[in-house]
């Protein structure tokens, strides 16, 4: 079949599908899965574990397809008044209405230029840190500590949750710091939509819109960037099959991850995570202190 055998493929795709919407890091828990599974950290395995991800992004967008393809209806608009400006008054006037109009689109935007910026300027780093179990384990650990205390650090709602230009960058800034494995995408948005006072749920709902952009714009660079390997085209096309069946059980498990995740957290709060990430990075910080070698190779 290729680098990945069907099974490895579907314990992989499963893990990214319960892992990409909960705040317990998908890459950590994939590299964990692809050293229990001793999987080589190939080309493509590398490219693999991002590309899978476009399955569970568009399971959000299947569960939230009314915000997605729904525009704002513009505000009355004054025709008479745009024609009364002089001409840099009237594309004022324009691109305003424009941006109200599509102000869901843009406030994505806004908050996933950091995340685009910083993961071109570091990618290569960023590849460096995904084989590595021990920087997983210890984010998971020190992310999970945070966890415990998350909800009664950011108590205070507004209760208007107005997604500003403002609230989107500072969101987007800190999905930055999701670019430590083990750190999670998911939980450093939706801290960071808590830490602008939105609920828990408006929080992880807007973790889940932006990681469409986010997830897809990775998607198509780590292609992009295997195409362009030395017979980039033949190692796709050996794996087409573990990329298909990757992506189709992503798509089906991150569905069901995301109806528990909301419905979970609205009532709950981030403790068990907190608990779950702190056994997890502990079980493996203790094998490898035993001397149990998990690194990927």
């Amino acid at each position: 079949m290729g680098d990945l055998s069907y099974l490895q493929t579907i314990i992989i795709a499963i893990v990214e599908g319960l892992t990409e919407f909960l705040p317990v890091s998908s890459t950590g828990h994939m590299i964990i899965a692809q050293s229990m599974l001793g999987v080589q950290s190939t080309e493509f395995v590398k490219a693999f574990t991002v590309i899978i991800q476009f399955g569970a992004i568009l399971s959000v967008v299947i569960l939230y397809w009314k915000r997605f393809f729904k525009l704002n209806k513009c505000k009355v608009f004054d025709k008479q008044a745009a024609a009364d400006k002089p001409f840099s008054g009237k594309v004022v006037v324009y691109v305003k209405r424009l941006l109200y109009k599509f102000d869901f689109y843009w406030k994505l935007i806004i908050a996933f230029i950091p995340a685009a910026f910083f993961g071109l300027v570091f990618s290569d780093k960023i590849d460096e840190m995904l084989e590595s179990v021990t920087v997983v384990a210890v984010m998971l650990v020190i992310g999970g500590v945070f966890m415990l205390f998350v909800d009664n650090i950011f108590k205070k709602v507004d209760e208007s949750e107005e997604m500003t230009e403002k609230k989107a960058l500072n969101i987007g800034l800190f999905q930055c710091i999701a670019m430590i494995p083990g750190v999670s995408r998911s939980m450093a948005t939706i801290v960071g939509g808590m830490a602008q006072k939105m609920s828990r749920k408006t929080a992880a709902e807007f973790s889940f819109f932006l990681a469409v952009p986010t997830m897809f714009a990775a998607t198509a660079y780590k292609l992009l960037k295997l195409l362009l390997e030395p017979n980039g085209i033949d190692i796709l096309t050996q794996n087409i099959g573990a990329l298909v069946i990757g992506n189709i059980v992503a798509f089906i498990v991150a569905l069901l991850a995301i109806k528990f995740f909301i419905s979970f957290v609205t009532k709950y709060g981030f403790k068990a995570f907190g608990y779950y990430r702190i056994i997890v990075g502990g079980i493996i910080l203790v094998m490898m202190y035993l001397g149990h070698n998990l690194e990927v190779v």
